[in-house]
């Protein structure tokens, strides 16, 4: 953006405005240059107290002439006030996500579906960082930046406006008018390099507060910051990749019909972009060959990456293949491998969970792996305990698959020395000391004591959580935070919670009493699915919860029921009706139900008549993160359009309807050629089909 000779000049005329100015479109002109210099080149040149000596005296100026002020002015990047909140506004384009490949094939693959949609054109393709930070959305209208948003559901995100004004590397305003633009849309992402993510952890732990995961999270949370200011101090960078929405004065410009020119305009008009680590090729076989040799090179990168994204470099071609509801077929996100490290076992716990599983809970030295610093790892039960031959003091290889969930690959048994010691299983609870069992058909050793004080716990989290009963102010710290005061004990003693006891709380003032009361009331009249689902049967997930609410007036009806009438329902099972029954046929869930009842908890149903509707008598169950809608409301739609629920894939199972990350239902369903796999797109089209 700044020739050398353009440095030269702007560091000379710096120098001049330290002796004092009042030329106040001089002093903008200075510090946007010195905002580029520092937070999209990394290379600065002043020192931060003469870059706030000049701050400072642009501030002075504005002051003595408010008239002069204007919106893209350096100083106007700081909100005065604190963000209330935050609005929900609509993107112009939907921010769609990627179609994710993990090795040569499925770029291969991806190639051909191009091939078929737009012909052997000559195609080019882009490839670039897949940044990990947060997404963004910023619209320009008259080259001054008018709205920023989050990704939200990619329809809809929050206005975080005020907060990445705060952001040095994004403009204010910048000259698009001379590419004749009117309006623009640009997304990108938000993040903390890795030496700022370092140093602010460190400053954390001197504060005594525990730091945080990764930078990914520290830039997401920091845009959600209610105080603009604060945000300022993070030191959030941002860079900008695509270009999702614009309107040309007149006729399109040249620089705007390839996604490398586009970058490259961007980077002139003062944004931060990839237009540096971009490569374009014409063969895709060039392109599998510089992902798989980049991979090697993602540490020596200033920022986290967990991949690289080849798109279509010509925006023609681009609109002519067009997009699914969930990606653009144009564009294809290259996964690296899962991260691995070796680390240290240095002890196995064993947890208890709500239904009275105990977990091993491998306890490793401290790793840092793909962004995030592992520390605990779960081993999940006995038999994978044994099957990996663990002991305290293996060195152990550790991957995160998929860039996410811990997981010990196996020990390195030629590194033993002779010290290390074998794992016990315990026989009794860890908890409750409780004698533990484990039913031959199971591989999950169980404590039965209904009253453990650890089952208590999680059957608590369980019963208020989101997709329970849903009260909200009521979350896992607290409970533990009342139940260790004995303000909470079991299910029921929520609603005879002692509010005046808590609001003697530290930390819980008249509102927060007040919204947790608000919160515990509003949950009495939650349907009657939510209850069941949060009394926390075995095996009863939220869609089998449904089906025994439709088949009920109410919860005691399903205490006179059998195994064999509540097998008669949807996709209920041999076991699991056996564990219904056992639930509501033992003395004490009973006593519990009752108690709800009595505080006024809803224990009423309806005994629903199918739904009359084009997917009547068909199955279906949904997998994976689906982009235009919630999981919940899809499964409505289809509820609402006649079709049944299942909670797992049976040859009973019509349509499986997959979103991104679908996960073993996938490769379960794949088994029946009964079962017809389906996108999302392909679900809503089923339904228009059939109405």
């Amino acid at each position: 953006m700044y020739s050398k000779e353009d440095i030269h000049e702007l560091m000379a005329e710096t120098k001049a405005l330290f002796k004092g100015t009042e030329d106040i479109e001089a002093l903008r002109k200075i510090l946007r240059f010195h905002e580029y210099k520092y937070y999209v080149e990394n290379d600065p040149l002043i020192s931060d107290p003469e870059y706030d000596s000049l701050y400072k005296n642009l501030e002075k100026l504005e002051k003595d002439h408010p008239e002069l002020i204007t919106p893209d002015s350096p100083t106007q990047r700081v909100g005065a006030d604190l963000n209330k909140d935050f609005q929900t506004v609509s993107h112009l384009v939907p921010m769609l996500s990627l179609e994710n490949s993990y090795n040569t094939r499925d770029v291969l693959e991806w190639n051909g579906r191009l091939t078929g949609i737009i012909g052997r054109q000559p195609v080019h393709f882009s490839v670039e960082p897949k940044y990990d930070g947060a997404g963004i959305s910023l619209i320009y209208e008259n080259n001054l930046l008018v709205r920023g948003a989050t990704r939200g559901d990619g329809i809809e995100g929050d206005d975080i406006t005020a907060n990445l004004r705060q952001i040095g590397s994004i403009p204010l305003s910048a000259s698009f008018s001379d590419y004749g633009i009117k309006k623009i849309e640009i997304r990108g992402e938000c993040l903390l390099n890795k030496q700022n993510f370092r140093l602010f952890n460190e400053s954390l732990v001197q504060e005594g507060i525990a730091p945080l995961a990764n930078p990914r999270n520290a830039a997401a949370g920091s845009l959600r910051m209610k105080d603009p200011a604060a945000v300022r101090k993070r030191k959030l960078e941002a860079v900008l990749y695509h270009v999702s929405f614009i309107e040309f004065e007149g006729k399109t410009h040249p620089e705007f019909e390839t996604q490398s020119k586009t970058i490259r305009a961007l980077a002139d008009l003062g944004f931060k972009t990839p237009a540096d680590t971009m490569k374009v090729f014409e063969k895709v076989e060039d392109v599998v060959q510089y992902c798989n040799d980049f991979e090697s090179q993602r540490d020596t990168l200033p920022y986290e990456i967990d991949g690289l994204v080849i798109k279509v470099n010509e925006f023609k071609y681009q609109r002519e293949a067009g997009s699914t509801s969930h990606h653009p077929r144009w564009a294809m996100a290259y996964k690296f491998k899962a991260r691995e490290a070796t680390s240290k076992l240095l002890n196995v716990d064993f947890q208890v969970g709500r239904t009275g599983a105990v977990t091993p809970v491998a306890k490793i030295e401290p790793v840092h792996i793909g962004g995030v610093t592992v520390s605990s790892v779960s081993l999940f039960n006995e038999g994978i305990l044994r099957e990996k031959d663990l002991r305290i003091g293996d060195t152990v290889i550790v991957q995160r698959a998929g860039d996410v969930i811990p997981n010990i690959v196996k020990s390195l048994t030629e590194l033993r020395d002779g010290s290390e010691k074998e794992i016990v299983f315990p026989q009794n609870c860890p908890v409750c000391n409780h004698k533990l069992v484990k039913p031959d058909s199971e591989v999950v050793w169980r404590c039965t004591n209904i009253d453990c004080p650890a089952q208590v716990i999680e059957r608590l989290i369980h019963f208020v959580s989101k997709d329970a009963m849903d009260i909200r102010s009521l979350g896992e710290s607290n409970i533990r935070k009342f139940h260790d005061l004995k303000l909470i004990t079991d299910i029921p003693s929520i609603y005879k919670m002692d509010f005046g006891a808590i609001g003697k709380l530290e930390g819980f003032g008249k509102k927060s009493v007040d919204n947790l009361r608000t919160a515990i009331e509003k949950s009495k009249s939650q349907p009657l699915n939510r209850l069941i689902f949060g009394l926390g049967v075995r095996y009863v997930g939220e869609a089998t919860a449904k089906e025994l609410a439709k088949n009920v007036n109410a919860i005691y009806d399903l205490t006179e029921m059998n195994v064999e009438r509540l097998q008669q329902m949807k996709d209920i099972g041999q076991k699991v009706s056996e564990t219904i029954f056992e639930f509501f046929h033992d003395a004490h869930n009973i006593s519990l139900i009752k108690a709800l009842e009595s505080y006024g908890v809803n224990i009423k149903g309806i005994r629903e008549t199918a739904v009359e509707g084009g997917l009547s008598g068909k199955t279906f169950l949904f997998t994976g993160t689906l982009s235009s809608m919630k999981r919940g409301d899809a499964e409505k739609l289809a509820e609402d359009h006649g079709g049944k629920l299942l909670s797992s894939v049976s040859a009973n199972l019509n349509y499986l309807v997959t979103g991104e990350a679908a996960g073993s239902k996938l490769e379960k369903a794949k088994k029946y050629k009964s079962i017809q796999i389906i996108t999302e797109e392909e679900f809503l089209n089923l339904i228009k089909s059939n109405s």
